[in-house]
């Protein structure tokens, strides 16, 4: 699938930023570019791509990226990555041409676009993330289970904003813990109350949706810890009634990264 989007996401202004970088003695500057990002996603991706690029797709692993022309377009990047847990390639193309390389890989019948909704049901089912939904700025990675972003050399030098409350939650229980969560009747949404057996309130869900892959129910939470292991009975409150559900590990979905 192919998904073409544009989104720049902020809430201090960039030049703010600058400035404060520039005023530490930072040797730091800033250059805006119009570019646009195209996500062509999928286990026929390669095959696709490969036909529009002079670099073997084989070489180019999971997170790596190459500076190439695309089906004759100059000035892409390509990079194996993606938010769809399949394997896939985000292109960075100047914006002028992104309707042109778009209308190039929709010439082969495998591709169709896809819209955000396809690409959020595809990312529960992965386990990944939104910003704003399942982590935000009151959220630590200890919490959101994703501690092995923070390698081992900044968790031994605390150099990294929130160290001081981070570090010391790796090596302890934090009250809530992220989990996955799958439950029967009704789909469950993000802000769903998660309940014990007996009805207390122990979580609540940030992501939920019915999974197209699995048709049954996925979901993602927080809850308190001793609740979080995979295979715990809770319940989910939809429309004023207890649902069952159950803790499940993730990704629900196997992913299908390209290690090469």
């Amino acid at each position: 699938m192919s998904s073409p989007m544009l989104a720049v996401r902020t809430k201090t202004p960039l030049t703010c930023r600058l400035q404060e970088f520039k005023s530490a003695g930072h040797d730091v500057d800033l250059e805006f570019m119009e570019e646009s990002l195209i996500a062509l996603q999928g286990p026929s991706m390669a095959r696709v791509l490969q036909k529009g690029v002079g670099d073997d797709l084989k070489k180019l692993t999971f997170m790596t990226s190459v500076l190439t022309p695309v089906f004759g377009i100059q000035g892409c990047r390509v990079t194996r990555c993606g938010y769809t847990g399949e394997d896939g390639v985000e292109i960075s193309v100047p914006s002028k041409e992104v309707v042109s390389l778009t209308e190039k890989l929709l010439a082969d019948s495998e591709v169709k676009l896809a819209g955000l909704g396809a690409r959020d049901s595809l990312r529960l089912e992965a386990g990944l993330c939104l910003y704003g939904n399942d982590i935000d700025e009151t959220t630590t990675p200890v919490e959101a289970t994703l501690v092995w972003t923070i390698g081992k050399r900044r968790r031994q030098a605390r150099d990294f904003p929130g160290a001081d409350i981070i570090v010391p939650q790796i090596k302890a229980k934090t009250p809530r813990k992220r989990v996955g969560l799958i439950s029967t009747g009704p789909p469950v949404r993000q802000h769903t109350p998660i309940l014990s057996s007996d009805g207390r309130v122990i979580g609540e869900v940030t992501s939920g949706c019915p999974s197209p892959c699995l048709k049954q129910n996925v979901a993602m939470g927080y809850v308190e810890t001793a609740f979080s292991k995979a295979g715990t009975s809770i319940q989910v409150e939809v429309r004023k009634k207890a649902v069952p559900a159950v803790v499940s590990k993730m990704p629900f979905v196997p992913t299908k990264y390209y290690m090469g």
